[in-house]
């Protein structure tokens, strides 16, 4: 279960299949900055022997996926252009907290649920695709979106208390349906 409030707005995949080169570019800078954060997180909380590890292993896997949505762009002579902003995370992360140990939380908090968030619009593609590479390459990814989501709860509930937890998963979960609901219909995984 996602934990998601909302469902994608009714046109977003609409808009998404409209102009599938610019979802794929969106989407292959949302793999780089997946990997980033992994290893943000690394430099920020060395000590934190598991999350360090894991976030080793998201780093790698979230790499790779990169590759593929890069090789898929190069298969379709779509050149990669400069990386906007995503108001969708930037929205997010304007409600974490800012001091220790609660900044860590938020941060495992918003990773889980931008996991879940293109998980579900994974499926939304899936469902709107025809056979073939790009539903395929939706279908492979969908997989490591859910099993992201339950990584980051997992790390969450490793430093902080269940009910802590989900005392912030349930509130952060109503922000991210709030900031979902007006959101533009856009070719961006999280637009």
């Amino acid at each position: 279960m996602l934990r998601l409030k909302c469902e994608s707005n009714a046109g977003w995949a609409a808009a998404a299949l409209a102009d599938l080169d610019a979802l794929l570019i969106d989407h292959v800078h949302c793999e780089k900055k997946a990997a980033s954060t992994a290893l943000s997180l690394i430099n920020r909380y060395p000590e934190k022997t598991l999350l360090v590890e894991q976030m080793i292993a998201h780093a790698q896997e979230e790499l790779e996926h990169f590759a593929l949505v890069m090789a898929c762009l190069k298969e379709r002579g779509v050149a990669l252009r400069r990386d906007s902003a995503d108001s969708y995370v930037n929205r997010l992360l304007d409600h974490a907290r800012r001091d220790e140990p609660l900044r860590l939380l938020d941060a495992l908090i918003v990773a889980a649920l931008i996991e879940a968030r293109s998980c579900e619009r994974f499926q939304l593609l899936i469902d709107a695709l025809p056979g073939g590479a790009l539903r395929d390459l939706f279908d492979g990814l969908m997989p490591s979106e859910a099993r992201h989501f339950a990584m980051f709860l997992s790390l969450a509930r490793e430093y902080f208390s269940p009910d802590e937890v989900e005392k912030r998963l349930e509130e952060y979960a109503v922000i991210e349906a709030d900031i979902v609901r007006t959101l533009p219909n856009e070719p961006r995984m999280h637009g």
